[in-house]
């Protein structure tokens, strides 16, 4: 008989799952152990996903995050709903083939909006692996400047397409950044050696990922995180095993790692500042657990998809925060949605100085509300 679980229940394990707290039996250390446990991790914005590994991996520094990324402990691709995500290099290419089938479809509506052929995508890929082949490493603008000198245009939103659909295609993905500027590469040559599971095994990996980083939760979020159909997510989870557990969340049926099930979780009163793109929201469809729907237009303002970087208390979204950065500081307003009192306040100060020391740089603090 499945485990029934409050909703503040729910919560504690959630956090756990997440790496947002203290997890009973995993302490990872690296940010390919990190990336490898959740097996995707939101980076479309890539300043969130540096923070959001930085959380995780409090001994670490923005410089060590990027020379990880340097090392290849993990890459940058477009493997899930279109939008760019961290994940483990041997893992690339299996998942775009997973979880990238209806991205791949929708793609050929916008190519028909951007004026694009399916002549012109295929020829941009083989511009575009040719340039790279051998060890290349090309900035953004140094491919479009290629691909224009190949006679494919790359005005308005064409060029980002074209980028995209390369590395959709497997043949690409993002190497870090070279000062502001994203990098691609070869998929083949910055991470050979793929992995190349059979469907059922896919599906049953990254089910099982996704349960234990983000758990307790249902087959309607992992089909929402990933992009497949309800009855892929079905089967996932059916094919993980035992690797994951039911338990039952205001009456419906969700999963969870079932080692987090061995301990009762106790009353945290922890004080995070996430970024806006942290799995901690965008991990899930229904968000209720973690946030006030009187809050959700400040978190998601005209619900436009940019999410607000958010301070976190017991689980819950109670502040949103901004940042501007200088050479040697960090400024960051930030927005109470709830009240806080000064003590709470002096958290937040603290959980702020210590992402500037992340930058490494001084902290400015200021209070809009």
């Amino acid at each position: 008989m499945a485990v029934e679980l409050t909703a503040q229940a729910a919560l504690a394990l959630r956090m756990s799952s997440l790496l947002l707290r203290p997890h009973p039996t995993v302490h990872l250390r690296t940010v390919g152990e990190v990336v490898e446990w959740f097996g995707a991790m939101q980076a479309q914005d890539l300043a969130s996903g540096m923070w959001s590994l930085g959380v995780r991996l409090p001994e670490l520094r923005h410089s060590d995050v990027h020379a990880a990324l340097e090392r290849r402990e993990a890459l940058r691709t477009w493997p899930m709903r279109g939008t760019l995500h961290l994940v483990p290099p041997r893992d690339a290419r299996w998942m775009l083939e997973l979880t990238g089938v209806r991205v791949r479809t929708a793609e050929a509506t916008r190519r028909a909006q951007l004026g694009l052929t399916e002549v012109e995508a295929e020829r941009a890929v083989a511009v575009l692996g040719g340039a790279l082949v051998g060890g290349g490493r090309l900035t953004r603008a140094q491919c479009l400047a290629t691909l224009e000198a190949a006679g494919i245009g790359t005005t308005g939103q064409r060029g980002y397409h074209l980028l995209s659909h390369a590395s959709l295609t497997g043949v690409t993905c993002l190497a870090p950044n070279v000062g502001a500027e994203q990098t691609f590469v070869l998929l083949d040559e910055w991470a050979p050696g793929q992995h190349r599971p059979e469907r059922d095994e896919a599906l049953a990996t990254l089910a099982h990922r996704y349960v234990r980083s983000h758990g307790p939760v249902t087959a309607r979020e992992f089909a929402g995180w990933t992009g497949l159909t309800l009855t892929d997510a079905r089967r996932g989870f059916a094919a993980a095993g035992d690797a994951v557990a039911p338990v039952l969340v205001d009456g419906e049926t969700a999963m969870v790692d079932p080692v987090l099930l061995d301990t009762a979780p106790r009353p945290v009163d922890d004080l995070l500042v996430l970024p806006g793109f942290d799995e901690y929201l965008l991990g899930y469809r229904d968000r209720s657990l973690m946030v006030d729907p009187a809050h959700t237009n400040a978190i998601v303002p005209g619900g436009n998809g940019v999410f607000q970087a958010t301070v976190v208390r017991g689980g819950r979204v109670v502040g949103t925060w901004k940042r501007t950065i200088d050479k040697a500081r960090v400024t960051v307003t930030v927005a109470p949605l709830a009240p806080l009192d000064d003590r709470v306040r002096a958290r937040v100060e603290r959980a702020l100085a210590r992402y500037a020391t992340f930058l490494d740089r001084s902290l400015r603090l200021v209070w809009s509300g």
